[in-house]
């Protein structure tokens, strides 16, 4: 059984884990209201091998600054091949929306960061940033057995012993943007045919897998762009609120607020989802509580308690049984 599918194997861009983007999480950092700290988890079939990430793709994190969005700021990683079980990152900053919507730019501000493969992270800081990644616990929990069953939960956290590649930014508030709130998501550019192409995206948890009813939809959901989203997306969700029992009028408005689909983000709070999403936030409870307006129960889930303290946040990853 997958878990968190969105785009992966829905069309040939999007057919290899490695570049499947499972969660994305921004966080006032635990003490500090100065900091924030971005979360992309990706490939849910890790660690079937060390190679978890491909070196021929970029992985993106987005900001949007001006609430039109489009991203304005883009942090890049790219990895090299892993040899003798050895491999690096880079980090780029492109700033600028000419700049964001080119993949080949951006300044670089890491590089030869190595992967963690152990359980003991490997931590690259410089220039006031800090940079993980590599193999972790997967922080998300959920029973998707129970819910694809009309929500007859069994009490089974199905991802407790799952593990994903996880990509952890800490960077001052500041190269955000100027003002305290912002959008954020995340997205795979896969090579394709010569070219770069967007392969996987995320923004707010699970809105993929909850709202887009067939591969078509997946397939062009996952390969635009936020600034896309109401026009081609926004009866398709509306109609999911309907159906779920919300009036037409009601539907819309839910509707319309999870469109585009960003992570919103106000850096001067720590509360948490809807604001940023925190590791330890109960996002499913919430969206099924809201799609179904409260008629379904609680799966009676709490968050991991593998999670680290201190930076990179992430659990160390589970040894294969």
């Amino acid at each position: 059984m997958a878990h968190h599918v969105s785009g992966l194997g829905i069309s040939p861009t999007s057919m290899d884990p490695r570049s499947h983007i499972t969660d994305l999480y921004v966080f006032q950092k635990p003490g500090d209201a100065s900091r924030t700290v971005l979360v992309v988890d990706i490939n849910p079939t890790s660690p079937i091998t060390d190679d978890a990430v491909d070196h021929e793709s970029v992985y993106e994190i987005g900001v949007d600054t001006d609430g039109d969005a489009v991203t304005d700021i883009a942090f890049r990683i790219r990895f090299s091949p892993v040899r003798e079980n050895r491999q690096t990152a880079r980090l780029q900053l492109a700033t600028g929306r000419e700049a964001a919507a080119n993949p080949g730019a951006g300044d670089t501000l890491l590089l030869d960061a190595p992967v963690t493969f152990g359980s003991e992270p490997r931590i690259t800081e410089a220039g006031g940033f800090r940079f993980f990644a590599g193999l972790r616990s997967d922080p998300f929990f959920a029973d998707p057995v129970g819910a694809a069953n009309k929500f007859q939960w069994t009490g089974q956290d199905f991802f407790a012993d799952k593990n994903v590649f996880g990509i952890v930014l800490e960077v001052p508030n500041s190269a955000l943007g100027p003002g305290p709130r912002v959008g954020v998501w995340a997205r795979v550019l896969v090579p394709h045919e010569g070219r770069l192409v967007q392969g996987d995206r995320a923004g707010r948890p699970a809105i993929d897998a909850t709202f887009n009813q067939d591969d078509d939809d997946k397939r062009v959901w996952n390969q635009q762009e936020p600034s896309q989203d109401r026009e081609g997306f926004l009866d398709k969700f509306t109609y999911v609120f309907e159906h779920a029992g919300h009036p037409g009028d009601r539907a819309k408005a839910l509707a319309e607020s999870l469109l585009p689909d960003l992570l919103t983000y106000d850096r001067t709070s720590a509360e948490g989802f809807p604001n940023g999403r925190n590791l330890t936030d109960d996002v499913i409870n919430m969206g099924i509580a809201q799609l179904s307006n409260g008629t379904v129960p609680h799966d009676g889930l709490r968050p991991h308690t593998d999670l680290r303290t201190g930076f990179p946040y992430l659990g160390n990853p589970h040894k294969p049984a």
